[in-house]
């Protein structure tokens, strides 16, 4: 691919990224005007079946889900040459891996406003059926957006490795590790095939601790390593393993990181625990402390103090009546 290549309506202006699988570039509708970034397949995998099937999953997903929080997929298919391709809107912002490379780890505001759009993204797609299976900074992207609080709206990236509910289509990878070590959950290391939507979950709680913390969960020198952690070891509590963190946090990362799938939060529930911590300082009274709600005496007035522990979270805080 150079540009100028014509490939369906799109003209290819200028390279964008590119990976093992595919290069991304900027390209221009010839009739519309609008600028897309297309995802082209190397052409050595065009022609492999079961990748190409992978690579359209993505596309199929993406645009079931139909979600502001997910990035939007406007055309794929195949170019002359073979080449399987996917047409997507084009982003003005940067990943979250990108943010945290440059900022460290973000203030609690920040990054529970970002965990809380992922969240509504994810309770859409889990509706939907559908299971995303490798959630981690480099695939969430933040896009300027002053119509959101902030200014800056959470879009999830790459469906590639996602999977439909009940779709057994997909069997071949079942027996493969998928995902990112860092940010798997334990039944993903177990590779049992038994993934849902609580694994995203698992890892979203993953990405809470790093925003807060500045680091994962779980690291080790091999990828091996950091699964057995996921499948053994407990939880960390983040306010254990950095400064300034509020017992709040603990609870929704626990809550996330439960070892027993059963244990954790759905995407729904933890958009819905973050929201009623927004609205706290309120309810406490504290008005004039609306925009940092988790700091001193509103959060103490607020909020009882729950034990937690790794081992076992206190879901009290968080759950729902039915669920508590």
């Amino acid at each position: 691919m150079v540009e100028g290549t014509r490939i369906g309506a799109y003209r290819i202006v200028e390279p964008l990224g590119s990976g093992g699988m595919s290069e991304v570039w900027v390209a221009e509708h010839t009739l519309l005007d609008r600028r897309a970034a297309l995802k082209v397949l190397r052409a050595e995998l065009s022609s492999q079946p079961e990748i190409v099937a992978q690579f359209f999953n993505e596309a199929r997903l993406t645009t079931a889900i139909a979600n502001p929080g997910i990035v939007q997929v406007f055309d794929f298919g195949f170019h002359t040459d073979g080449s399987a391709y996917i047409v997507m809107e084009l982003l003005d912002g940067e990943t979250l891996r990108r943010r945290l490379a440059r900022c460290g780890a973000l203030a609690i505001t920040d990054a529970l406003h970002i965990i809380r759009q992922v969240a509504r993204a994810l309770c859409v797609a889990h509706a939907r059926g559908v299971v995303h299976r490798d959630l981690k900074p480099d695939n969430i992207f933040l896009v300027r957006d002053p119509e959101v609080v902030g200014g800056e709206r959470a879009k999830i990236l790459d469906f590639g490795i996602a999977k439909r509910l009940g779709d057994r289509s997909m069997n071949t990878q079942d027996s493969a590790v998928l995902g990112t070590p860092a940010f798997m959950s334990p039944e993903q290391c177990r590779v049992s095939g038994e993934v849902d939507p609580r694994s995203d979950v698992y890892s979203l709680g993953c990405v809470l601790f790093v925003l807060v913390t500045g680091h994962p969960p779980f690291e080790g020198d091999k990828a091996s390593d950091v699964m057995s952690r996921h499948l053994h070891d407990p939880a960390p509590v983040p306010s254990r393993c950095a400064a300034g963190i509020p017992s709040a946090i603990d609870h929704l990362v626990l809550c996330c990181m439960a070892k027993e799938p059963d244990r954790r939060l759905t995407a729904c529930e933890l958009a819905g625990a973050i929201g009623a911590l927004f609205r706290a300082p309120y309810f406490a009274g504290t008005y004039e402390r609306a925009t940092v709600p988790f700091s001193g005496a509103a959060w103490a007035d607020a909020q009882p103090t729950l034990p937690v522990t790794a081992e076992r979270p206190d879901l009290g805080l968080l759950l729902p009546a039915n669920r508590r």
